[in-house]
């Protein structure tokens, strides 16, 4: 007899597994327990057993200044006693009896003399009542105006002081300057007076157009950042001499965009001790009337002579104008004294370093032929006053 195999009577549901408790929450809460715990030992070990005092570091030794720091250090030592910083002052006011002096504007200035004489921008002073002047030794004093040349955008103040306060500032020259030789700018920029700023020569031979219409040529550009209120400022070489007088920016922003212009040097120094001696500077010229703006337009090259002022040198030596008949272009002045005159700027340069009283060649294209006629350089600035 086949033995049966045994089973249960039933099948029994597996029993369910045990759950096994969630115990990060109470890890968590254990974990910022013994954090509290730590930093509340640690505030109190402060309090009991407060730590060593705090030093400060050790000092390295720097060592000698470079060569070229010691030598900027030696030249704003050297110079900045003579930039002085420009206030110009307006007169406001309702009556006769109620006027007072407002601050217009502000620019920079140097020493050109022991008597007082400073040397400014023509705009720095422009449509003011009254100016004063600040020393490097903070002392203000009132300045007057003894001269200006707007073509040149230049003028000159005078001061009363102690000739121990008025050091002159050393003068150097532009003829020479070179492309990337150093240049220190020292000024007022956003009235922060005794400012110097460092840089190369950019650029010769600029153009700068005045508010006159005229041009001032062979101007400096320069790196050296020029701000608003170091208009008037002296620009230096590297020995500390002037070189230039920092006059104008390019930039879209109104602040320095690395891109100054300086009047040169030997402008300055033809210009102002006329404008000490005289209060004015002789407008060199010989009495043409010229249409640059035409002359451009129809391409052409030189100065065409619209007319010649009456008595004048060019009418003298016989040059011509325009037909007022006809309209037919008369002279037009390609050269003075074998340099070729390409447009008006050019031929005021050309009279300028001649000089009034002086005689000078004008190669002229006529009826298409060039005529050389020698001409009278006279001033004609004060014969049309």
């Amino acid at each position: 007899m086949a033995q049966e195999r045994w089973q249960p009577p039933y099948s029994s549901p597996p029993l369910p597994k045990p759950r096994r408790p969630r115990l990060w929450p109470l890890a968590l809460v254990l974990f910022g327990l013994l954090l509290a715990t730590q930093v509340l030992v640690l505030r109190r070990s402060r309090v009991t057993n407060p730590a060593a005092p705090a030093v400060p570091r050790v000092v390295e030794a720097r060592g000698d200044l470079a060569a070229d720091e010691k030598a900027t250090i030696a030249l704003f030592k050297a110079a900045s006693p003579s930039v002085v910083f420009i206030t110009t002052l307006a007169r406001r006011g309702g009556g006769f009896f109620d006027m007072s002096e407002t601050p217009q504007g502000a620019g920079s200035g140097f020493i050109w003399d022991k008597e007082g004489h400073v040397v400014t921008n023509y705009h720095v002073i422009l449509e003011a009542d009254s100016a004063r002047v600040t020393l490097a030794d903070q002392s203000t004093l009132p300045a007057t105006l003894v001269g200006a040349d707007p073509d040149k955008d230049l003028a000159v103040l005078k001061i009363t002081a102690d000739p121990s306060k008025l050091p002159p500032l050393t003068i150097g020259t532009s003829r020479n300057l070179e492309v990337g030789q150093k240049t220190f700018a020292i000024g007022n920029p956003f009235g922060l007076d005794q400012t110097l700023t460092t840089g190369v020569v950019s650029a010769l031979q600029r153009r700068l157009p005045t508010s006159e219409g005229r041009e001032i040529a062979d101007v400096i550009q320069t790196d050296a950042a020029i701000n608003p209120g170091n208009s008037g400022g002296p620009l230096l070489d590297s020995a500390g001499r002037l070189i230039g007088v920092n006059t104008a920016i390019f930039s879209p922003s109104g602040a320095s965009a690395g891109i100054g212009f300086s009047i040169p040097v030997d402008v300055v120094n033809r210009v102002v001790p006329q404008l000490v001696a005289n209060g004015r500077m002789p407008t060199p010229g010989i009495g043409v009337i010229a249409a640059q703006e035409a002359a451009a337009r129809l391409g052409i090259e030189g100065v065409v002579v619209v007319r010649t002022l009456p008595g004048s040198p060019a009418q003298r030596a016989g040059l011509r104008g325009v037909d007022p008949q006809t309209g037919q272009i008369g002279d037009i002045i390609v050269g003075v004294n074998g340099k070729p005159v390409r447009r008006l700027s050019d031929l005021i340069q050309a009279l300028e370093q001649t000089g009034v009283g002086q005689s000078v060649e004008i190669a002229v294209e006529r009826q298409g032929r060039t005529v050389t006629v020698p001409v009278n350089v006279a001033d004609t600035g004060r014969a049309l006053q």
